[in-house]
């Protein structure tokens, strides 16, 4: 099964770009992979291209030894961009493999570990009333596990974020959601690495006696230092690790304790092949992981595929207005939620499809994040 050819298309999955990559062998063999640097979707093509080059003739199913190929090939290791292109390529090869078998991805992983793959919903950045509602909403359809984005007080500019004004708001709110749908309801908040270590901690000595379930990212996750420091000042649970590009950026934080939840993006840190990795490092600590799991339809399935074949997963990612506006003439076929959960994939392969023709009838429109301004014009993470 030798690779003959490897396209990327960078289409519309739900509110910003998807980059989808497509890898095709000798004898007809299709696998589908994203990659998962939004934003930087031209760069990725742009890295795709040069892994082509040397992709072309080798065995599709040797997956490992490719991995390590395109990891260590250019000799310099690592990267945002690389982590990137590299998942896309290894998702769609293990969606090739399986097809051939004729078997479900989570089948080549080690074979199921659960009957339904848990979500958690998302709670979007509303005003307080409206999130209080859409809470209520979720729990009444059932859903056990609610997230919570932060917000600004209502009137302020939709391109400012002030951390200490958007705590003081969060810490009411969510201890008002606490109130309104009991202690059954598992609660958590991403601050989406927008506050400082200082920051961080005075809002968890806000809302320990709320018991988060955890908070993600409330911080940036390069300086494994910043989370010691800010471990020592809090016993708040930690969501983190949707940046990292491979296994060796999450190794502090798994060996030194510093997070209960691992945020692996199956799309940025090296595919199928290196989230395997990864969750069983986790599980040698005792730590779970929850898949990161804002792009399309092939991060979905991929993750679901993870965590079906995982033993230590809390929950995957669910955000409802990205599942509405995934562009079904492109994406045929995905992999559909039931519930709160999505059961185990019965299709070969990933159980997507994607209509390439339909693809190239989109024009590429750039995507960028908000750019965040504090109130004095400081710039601040989205």
């Amino acid at each position: 099964m030798k690779i003959a050819d490897v396209r990327s298309y960078i289409v519309p999955t739900g509110g910003r770009n998807g980059f989808v990559v497509v890898v095709e062998t000798e004898d007809g063999a299709i696998g589908l992979g994203e990659g998962g640097m939004s934003a930087r979707e031209v760069a990725m093509v742009g890295y795709v291209d040069h892994l082509a080059q040397f992709l072309i003739g080798m065995d599709a199913r040797n997956i490992e030894h490719i991995w390590q190929t395109m990891y260590r090939g250019a000799y310099f290791e690592g990267g945002k961009i690389s982590g990137a292109a590299i998942s896309a390529i290894d998702m769609a090869l293990w969606d090739i493999k399986a097809k051939s078998l004729g078997v479900p991805v989570y089948q080549l992983l080690g074979g199921a570990c659960r009957e339904r793959v848990q979500t958690f919903a998302t709670v979007p950045w509303l005003p307080d009333d409206e999130a209080l509602d859409r809470a209520r909403e979720l729990v009444a359809e059932g859903w056990r596990y609610l997230r919570f984005l932060p917000s600004m007080p209502e009137g302020t500019p939709e391109d400012v974020f002030e951390p200490l004004e958007s705590i003081q708001l969060m810490a009411r709110r969510i201890r008002d959601v606490r109130e309104a749908v009991g202690p059954a309801v598992n609660l958590s908040i991403d601050f989406h690495h927008r506050l400082s270590v200082a920051e961080a901690a005075h809002f968890c000595g806000q809302i320990e006696d709320v018991h988060l379930m955890f908070l993600e990212e409330p911080i940036r996750a390069q300086s494994p230092a910043a989370y010691r420091q800010l471990r020592r000042l809090t016993n708040v649970p930690f969501a983190v690790g949707e940046e990292a590009s491979n296994k060796w950026e999450l190794a502090p934080f798994i060996e030194e304790g510093l997070i209960e939840f691992c945020r692996i993006d199956v799309c940025n840190v090296g595919g199928l092949t290196e989230s395997k990795k990864i969750a069983g490092w986790c599980e040698a600590h005792y730590i779970d992981i929850m898949p990161h799991n804002p792009l399309g339809p092939l991060a979905t399935a991929a993750s679901v595929h993870l965590c079906a074949a995982t033993n230590n997963v809390a929950q995957l990612e669910f955000q409802h207005h990205i599942s509405a506006q995934v562009p079904r003439d492109i994406f045929t076929e995905i992999v559909e939620l039931d519930g709160d959960s999505y059961p185990l994939p019965q299709t070969p392969g990933l159980g997507v499809s994607f209509d390439e023709e339909a693809a190239a009838q989109h024009e590429m429109e750039y995507w960028e994040p908000p750019h965040f301004r504090r109130r004095d014009g400081a710039y601040t993470n989205w």
